[in-house]
């Protein structure tokens, strides 16, 4: 590796952590509690000018790590180079809710609700699982209708946070409306629809490989190891000027082209960020926009957002496919209510056909899947994560907790933001699936 790719490397280390990466000095043996490390509390970005000592900047190269990232998780723009997801120029469809009086007494009894942990030995009440998670926002809608809705640290009501991979499920989304509609064949191989991959591994999967991640191509994502392959895609994407020297792929496409193979296409789900980047540049070629413009006029400006979302950008402007969103918590709930709709948004206009949800809400070959001892029937398809359990439950999850919970039994879709110290979900799963169970079975129980 050249000097000026290592120099880079590190340079982009903040960029990395962003997207959800986790290094070794993040993982803190005994982190601040959540009360604790509340950015209001912790006093980051307070003052004009702030503090030395309470200033979180960019090329820091550490303003995701923990517990900076409690405060960065909403303010990534401030951090890296964006393309809006516009929410257009109608005015949003307003979300229904209950009578305050009704509203307050459904957060009471919702947080009074306990449950198991995973492999625990005393219950847990749904308000403590918020704060053992870490969270900055909680939405709870029942049948269309918001009955739980909560802000935390640097979430404020007006605010957008991070969502991190469940930018892959936008993506997966995009893709799957794309093939139901006959625009984009997943029985395509990447070559057919991108001739010039070349021989990257990726030449030889079919769209649908690499929809669902089973392709067989090299990506490491050790980041302890300092010549893991996320730190050279990282170094390619980064919006930062490269640095004098520096003669690696310029850009998450230019990467895409040079990726060596590993493995057998179609043999085994494994969990890597570029095969989102690969669909993302695929749904770009058929349709001839970006993954952000395509977003705004098939989701956000038609399902009544009520604000643009944002997505981060490589330094050549493409957009970060994988994990570059920044959103408002209600329009991650109008999200997965148009899910649960089927396709069909508030005002009854159909998006998009009901087969796209049927596909994924059917998931993919369990067999293939493995490695997640908390998802222990799962599967992933169309870049979403599907539980198999009695709900039928899916979800679009994010690093550091996020997730789009949607559970079609109980007719309910959970929005969670947060800011775990720990980048895998594998850390939050135990107290946040159960308690999502819970709150399911309470909501079940309602007339």
């Amino acid at each position: 590796m050249s000097s000026s790719t290592s120099k880079l490397i590190a340079t982009v280390a903040g960029v990395v952590m962003s997207l959800g990466a986790a290094t070794g000095a993040e993982a803190q043996s005994v982190p601040l509690s959540a009360e604790e490390s509340d950015p209001n509390v912790m006093g980051w970005m307070q003052g004009f000018p702030p503090p030395e000592d309470k200033l979180i900047t960019q090329p820091d190269s550490n303003y995701f790590s923990f517990p900076k990232l409690r405060w960065s998780v909403c303010h990534l723009r401030e951090f890296l180079p964006t393309e809006e997801i516009s929410s257009g120029l109608g005015a949003p469809t307003p979300l229904s809710y209950p009578s305050p009086a009704e509203f307050a007494d459904l957060r009471s009894e919702i947080d009074a609700l306990t449950f198991m942990p995973m492999n625990g030995t005393e219950p847990m009440t749904w308000e403590r699982s918020l704060y053992e998670n870490y969270t900055d926002g909680m939405l709870i809608l029942h049948r269309g209708e918001v009955v739980y809705e909560r802000y935390f640290g640097c979430l404020e009501e007006d605010g957008k946070h991070a969502i991190m991979s469940m930018t892959k499920s936008i993506t997966g989304l995009l893709g799957e409306i794309l093939v139901a509609e006959g625009v984009l064949d997943d029985t395509l191989l990447v070559r057919d629809v991108i001739p010039e991959i070349g021989d990257s591994a990726f030449a030889t999967a079919t769209v649908r490989e690499v929809m669902d991640m089973t392709t067989g191509v090299q990506y490491s994502e050790d980041y302890s190891n300092p010549n893991a392959d996320i730190w050279l895609y990282s170094a390619a994407a980064s919006p930062l000027p490269k640095p004098e020297g520096y003669d690696g792929p310029n850009g998450y496409w230019e990467y895409l082209q040079q990726v060596p193979p590993d493995g057998e296409h179609g043999a085994e789900f494994h969990y890597k960020t570029i095969n989102s980047d690969m669909l993302g540049w695929m749904i770009s070629r058929v349709t001839g926009k970006a993954v952000t413009d395509l977003a705004s006029e098939r989701l956000w400006s038609r399902m009544g957002a009520e604000q643009d979302a944002y997505q981060t950008v490589d330094g050549k402007g493409v957009p970060f496919a994988g994990g570059g969103v920044t959103a408002g918590l209600r329009d991650l709930g109008r999200l997965g209510q148009l899910l649960l709709d089927g396709g069909v948004a508030a005002d009854g206009t159909r998006l998009f056909p009901a087969e796209v949800v049927e596909t994924i809400a059917a998931g993919g070959d369990q067999s293939k899947f493995g490695g997640f001892p908390t998802i222990p029937n799962g599967s992933y398809t169309s870049q979403f994560w599907v539980f198999h359990n009695d709900n039928s439950a899916y979800a679009a999850r994010g690093v550091h907790g996020q997730t789009i919970y949607v559970d079609p039994t109980a007719e309910m879709v959970l929005v969670r933001l947060a800011s775990f110290p720990r980048a895998q979900n594998g850390f939050i799963d135990p107290t946040s699936l159960p308690a999502y169970q819970a709150v399911a079975d309470y909501l079940m129980t309602r007339d």
